[in-house]
């Protein structure tokens, strides 16, 4: 009785809604009607899926906002969590629309048709949620003793999930690219039992290192636009750099050093703009940051699959630094390394091409149906297990996904700079070098002007660009091979061994690993072919390493002029096969400008703080053969 009495209640409170609508449909308006409603609801009684909007606690009271979606229908589905600094409304918001695929993103659209149901949430401080934001918030511990952390809000979110989704099987898994690939390695520490799997794509793990704020000191300039975006208001107030239009070369040579650019806009007392000018050395105050050593100290207890793309422009470092730190410390859950021929963030979107370079179908899709959706269908819903190898890459070159038992594959073998700007596998006859002149005032760029880092056309792609557009320059040195008879396959991180030499006290090493292609001719466009690639030269790996670390990272110091210097450094993991007829060639460098800020090669204490008359042109001279055999060790497969 009682429960029909519910019943009845709720049908004449459903009868009176309509009634005052309709009522509301008949008031006449006049031209003096307020023009405002209180809000809109799109998704009506038709929609296919249901959508929530909660407040979770934390254990400190903070409450971060989360959008939950799914199915309507939906039970005993396992819950897909990604924890963004990037606003969880719009992640759930893609198109407005009643159907559930075009609300979410197009990667998730297999998942939610599935029955899965995917939760998005700002971490703490940022959009819609509680709390204060700290850029990469340090791990519980020497650098912050709060006791809160993102593993804590990790496990915090997860527990209210299994408890309050009662359309859930109470597992879970997480995902999420760059700053979210952060998010779901931190909910690997310490995490809750209902975490069952985790994809961390392109995660930021070492920003001194070589993700997002430095690569081997050389700081990233574009991290001041960044910093000032996501610390300003909750990150939605679309704060930016007021440079105007414009080549970004010419605007930050003019600014002078990277502080001075930011001195210029008024954006050195951001916090997070302090943190990194006050802090250019590899100190505690970034080594105690590095997630790879944080997961390193445990068991790894969560099947996880690392993904990066092989020529990630923001965050090549992280996934191989965390399966490096993992892969002779596992136990019971499985750890896979995945590289794919993408962008950052692009196994997200879709993956036919890159630049100029074209794949044999849509890869991203293909790493996400193959791999991806029977990883978590595994260990999420208990479907058959996949069986995933530690390793899952494509061959670029000739375009198939191979699966190996360990990473790398590759064994190493010395690729040796020679005399007449040579190269080969065999070790020159005798010793030379070769010299230019690096002056800061006219330093390298790294893509052809005019320069605009905002420019998501210029900056998704510029690690495949043609490099031919510096090889007129006299401070641009090249070692080249001979034609290849043979194909040389690649599976792991080629290695810099370079002697150099410079007649200043400081240097930047820029080192490119390039495949030239032969001068072939396609068929002409109107018979669908892509445009020439005759004489392209493709980069398949560019890094670079600033020498005052030569010796310490903690500790920098000048280098002596005029005396040879060995630096060694890798530059980022691939999977790519030299086809016959092409060339394998290595250039050299001082300069990546404007992605790097000048190296202004008189040491001062501080880089950030350099004023102009320490910015001096200098002799560079690379050795090879005899006391100075410098190479590219690079690590080939049969």
């Amino acid at each position: 009785m009682i429960h029909a009495s519910r019943l009845l209640a709720a049908a004449l409170l459903l009868a009176g809604s309509s009634t005052i609508a309709v009522q509301a449909q008949t008031v006449p308006v006049t031209p003096m009607t307020p023009d405002v409603v209180e809000k809109y609801d799109p998704v009506l009684p038709e929609a296919d899926f249901i959508r929530r909007e909660v407040m979770v606690p934390m254990r400190d009271g903070t409450r971060l906002y989360t959008v939950i979606v799914m199915k309507k229908g939906t039970k005993g589905g396992p819950m897909l969590l990604s924890r963004s600094p990037y606003d969880a409304h719009g992640d759930a918001t893609r198109t407005k629309s009643l159907h559930l695929v075009d609300i979410v993103p197009a990667m998730d659209a297999p998942f939610v048709e599935a029955g899965y149901i995917r939760v998005y949430q700002d971490i703490r401080g940022l959009h819609r949620s509680e709390g204060q934001f700290v850029m990469n918030r340090p791990l519980s511990g020497p650098l912050n003793p709060t006791g809160i952390d993102e593993a804590t809000d990790a496990y915090d979110t997860i527990d209210w999930l299994v408890k309050n989704v009662p359309e859930s099987n109470g597992k879970v898994g997480i995902i999420g690219s760059s700053y979210l690939g952060f998010t779901s390695l931190m909910a690997e520490i310490a995490p809750h039992p209902a975490l069952k799997a985790a994809v961390p794509e392109s995660p930021m793990v070492d920003g001194w290192m070589g993700d997002d704020w430095f690569h081997n000191g050389a700081f990233r300039v574009s991290a001041l636009d960044y910093a000032l975006g996501q610390s300003t208001g909750k990150a939605d107030a679309g704060a930016a750099i007021p440079h105007g239009a414009g080549d970004d070369y010419t605007r930050y040579l003019r600014a002078g050093s990277a502080g001075d650019y930011a001195r210029k806009y008024g954006v050195e007392t951001v916090p997070f703009v302090r943190k990194l000018m006050e802090n250019p050395a590899y100190t505690d105050f970034w080594s105690l940051q590095a997630v790879d050593k944080w997961l390193a100290a445990r068991p790894l207890t969560v099947p996880t699959m690392l993904e990066v793309g092989q020529w990630d422009q923001e965050d090549s470092y992280g996934a191989p630094a965390v399966y490096n730190a993992l892969k002779d410390k596992l136990g019971h859950a499985p750890l896979t390394l995945v590289i794919g021929p993408w962008r950052h963030s692009g196994a997200n979107h879709y993956g036919y091409d890159l630049g100029a370079l074209t794949f044999a179908g849509d890869t991203a899709a293909q790493w996400r149906r193959d791999w991806v959706k029977p990883f978590f269908d595994h260990w999420l819903r208990d479907a058959p297990d996949p069986k995933l190898p530690a390793a899952i890459t494509y061959a670029t070159g000739i375009d198939k996904w191979e699966q190996s038992p360990r990473w790398p594959m590759g064994s190493g073998q010395p690729y040796y700079l020679g005399p007449d700007h040579g190269a080969g596998f065999a070790a020159p006859d005798k010793a030379g070098e070769v010299s230019w002149v690096a002056d800061p005032a006219s330093p390298v760029p790294f893509l052809p002007r005019p320069i605009d880092m905002g420019d998501g056309a210029q900056w998704k792609s510029w690690l495949v660009r043609d490099q031919r557009f510096v090889s007129g320059r006299p401070d641009v040195v090249s070692f080249t091979g001979s034609t290849l008879a043979k194909p040389v396959h690649i599976m792991g991180a080629p290695a810099v061994d370079l002697f150099l030499a410079t007649s200043g006290t400081d240097a930047d090493v820029v080192v490119k690993l390039i495949d030239v292609y032969p001068d072939d001719v396609p068929e002409a466009a109107v018979q669908g072919a892509k445009p020439s690639m005759a004489g392209y030269e493709l980069p398949i790996g560019i890094e670079i390493f600033r020498g005052r670390y030569l010796k310490s990272f903690a500790h920098p110091e000048p280098l002596t002029p005029g005396k040879f210097n060995r630096f060694r450094f890798t530059l980022p993991n691939v999977d790519h096969v030299f086809l016959p007829g092409h060339r394998i060639a290595v250039e050299v460098q001082s300069s990546l400008f404007p992605l790097y800020d000048r190296n202004p090669q008189t040491f001062v204490p501080n880089i950030f703080n350099a004023k102009p008359g320490d910015y001096k042109p200098a002799t560079m001279r690379v050795g090879y053969g005899g006391a100075t055999p410098s190479a590219v060790i690079l690590p080939v497969v049969p």
